[in-house]
Formats: C-alpha cells, sequence, structure tokens
C-alpha cells in the first residue's frame, strides 16, 4: 500500500485518508474517490488529496477484517458467537448467551505478532460474558494489508474463539451458622446476584450448624446442578469441616487453597459428578474474588485443574475488600 498526496487526476480509486468538506456536502475518511468526486474536490479549491493506494496483493480493511474474524470463529453456531459487519476495519465478535470466553492465547499472540496492521484484541481468557457481549474486535489498522500477510494471520488464528455456555441451570447455597438465629440472608443476596448474572437458578435459602453431620445431609439432599458451600467459620485446612461433610457425602475433594487474594480459602470438588465449590468468607462482598473465577467456569462446564488455580496467582492480587475481617494491611 502506498501512502501520500496525490494529484486529483491519479485519485480515483484511492482511499481518502481524511475527510473533506464539499460545497455541497462532505466525503468521509476511508472513501474510495470515484470520477464522479473529482468536480466537487477541483470546486473546493483542491488540487490534491492525500490517500492511500493499493499495491497488486493488498487486500482493502474491512475484506480483511471480515475474512480475519471468519477464520477465528469459522462456525460461528457452535462456537456461540456472532460476527459482526466489518466497517472502518473492524470486525466485533460478541457472546450469543451467557457464558464464559474461550479464548487461545497462544493462537493470538502469534497472528498478532505476523503484521502491525492486523491486530485482534479480546476480553481476558474465561472472562464472564453475559449474551451480546464482546468477546473480541478484529482491527486492519491501515487501509489495506498484504494479503499474503492476512493469510498468514488467518491460519495463526484460525479457531481461536468460542463462549462456553452454562451448563448447570440450577444451583443450592449451603450456608452453616456458628451461632444459632444466623439466617444466610447476606450470602443468599449476594449469591444469587452473581448467579442471576449467568441466568442460573438459585435454591431456597439453606442454613445448617457449622459441624459435618447437618452440612453432610444437605449434600445429600440437594438435587441441584450445583452445590455451594458457605461457612460460618472459614475453612483453615483440607480437613476442616466442609471438605470432609463433602467427602463423608460420596464427594471427592480435588483442590483447597489458591493464590488468589481476596479469596484464598476457596476449596472444590464434585459429588455425584456436580461440582461443588466451598467458597470464601469474602464471598458475602459482591466485589470480585478468586472464587467468581473458579465458580463461573465450573457452571459453564470448564475443567479446572490445580495447575489452572495456580496459573491465577499473576493478576490474582485483587482489590481489596474493606469489610474483611483481616486486611492484608492492618
Amino acid at each position: 500500500m502506498r501512502f501520500g498526496p496525490v494529484p486529483l487526476e491519479q485519485a480515483t480509486g484511492a482511499v481518502l485518508a481524511h475527510s473533506i468538506a464539499l460545497p455541497d456536502g462532505r466525503l468521509k475518511k476511508g472513501h474510495v474517490v470515484t470520477a464522479d468526486d473529482l468536480g466537487p474536490l477541483e470546486a473546493a479549491g483542491l488540487s490534491e488529496v492525500l490517500v492511500a493506494r493499493l499495491d497488486p496483493g493488498d487486500l482493502g480493511e474491512d475484506a480483511a477484517a471480515a475474512r480475519l474474524a471468519a477464520a477465528l470463529v469459522p462456525d460461528p453456531d457452535r462456537a456461540g458467537l456472532r460476527i459482526g459487519t466489518a466497517a472502518t476495519g473492524r470486525v466485533n465478535i460478541f457472546a450469543t448467551a451467557p457464558g464464559v470466553a474461550e479464548v487461545l492465547a497462544e493462537r493470538i499472540h502469534a497472528l498478532n505478532a505476523l503484521h502491525p496492521m492486523i491486530t485482534v484484541a479480546t476480553v481476558p481468557p474465561f472472562a464472564r460474558m453475559a449474551a451480546r457481549g464482546m468477546v473480541a474486535t478484529v482491527k486492519i489498522i491501515s487501509y489495506a494489508v498484504p494479503e499474503a500477510a492476512l493469510e498468514a494471520a488467518c491460519l495463526a488464528g484460525q479457531g481461536a474463539l468460542r463462549l462456553r455456555p452454562v451448563t448447570c441451570a440450577s444451583a443450592d447455597l449451603i450456608q452453616t451458622a456458628v451461632e444459632a438465629g444466623e439466617t444466610g440472608e447476606k450470602g443468599d443476596r449476594v449469591t444469587r446476584a452473581r448467579l442471576d448474572r449467568l441466568g442460573v437458578e438459585l435454591g431456597p435459602i439453606q442454613v445448617v450448624p457449622h459441624a459435618q453431620d447437618p452440612l453432610e445431609a444437605a449434600l445429600r439432599a440437594s438435587t441441584a446442578q450445583a452445590i455451594l458451600i458457605l461457612t460460618g467459620s472459614a475453612t483453615s485446612d483440607l480437613h476442616d469441616v466442609a471438605p470432609e461433610a463433602l467427602r463423608a457425602a460420596g464427594g471427592t475433594v480435588t483442590h483447597f487453597g489458591m493464590p488468589v487474594d481476596p479469596g484464598n480459602l476457596l476449596f472444590f470438588g464434585a459429588l455425584d459428578g456436580r461440582p461443588v465449590i466451598g467458597l470464601p468468607g469474602c464471598a458475602r462482598s459482591p466485589a470480585l474474588n478468586g472464587a467468581d473465577w473458579v465458580m463461573e467456569r465450573l457452571l459453564c462446564g470448564v475443567e479446572v485443574t490445580p495447575s489452572d488455580i495456580a496459573a491465577m496467582g499473576v493478576g490474582g492480587l485483587l482489590k481489596e475488600i474493606p469489610v474483611r475481617g483481616r486486611l492484608r494491611e492492618a
């Protein structure tokens, strides 16, 4: 692509670099100059215009953006994504339902390294998405790019994006109380708001004494597709009340603890093939905490391993929650 000023008589077919005011209107930036435009441009007192001219082998910005978006999401229906219309070298990609965005970061890194004018920006991997939320934007920065470079980007980014939709339509929150009279209303209200964002229905309030036997019984009685536990006294060991109750009910504990703050005292496992998440005490606040990242993935059928948890430490220092019992800097 060649960029620079050209005489009007050489401008036909070139792309305007800037908007130009005319006696009877305006030619917008990105407009492809036609023979009919030359008279009005001359009448505006111009003898030359600043344009971009495509070379053989170049592809215009909109066509390039559309092709790259199609490579990122070759089957939109199956991926749970919608590809927008190309305009000014940009194509946006949207979620079609609540879920989490699966981003193959290595592929995005690779395509972004190929040519500085070919770019893709995405949400972080496994970011929670609402229906119609923007997952990624493809932007061709220049008015055209070499088709060979675009083809390489399409190959590098092939199938890099999809939505993992919610697979658990219902959940129970079982809370434990250390003292009699605790209602669990705050924990229920905050958890219900979290689940509403994903379209997951939360069952009625359940509060049981903070002991293994009543918690085990509540776990066995649950028929929800996911179970959340919020204990009145924080889980502080792999064999504390809540993990032991899950094992006694016939479930398994996959992992305890995470390098995310707030959210360190989380555990998760499974019961009869259903995810079970032991929430840290900070989950009583609506502020982001590590449990959000784990819960959102598990509710969308995404496997979470101890290695995944370990990798959350970089970026895991989240905003402090002022109502915590013990602040980082007390």
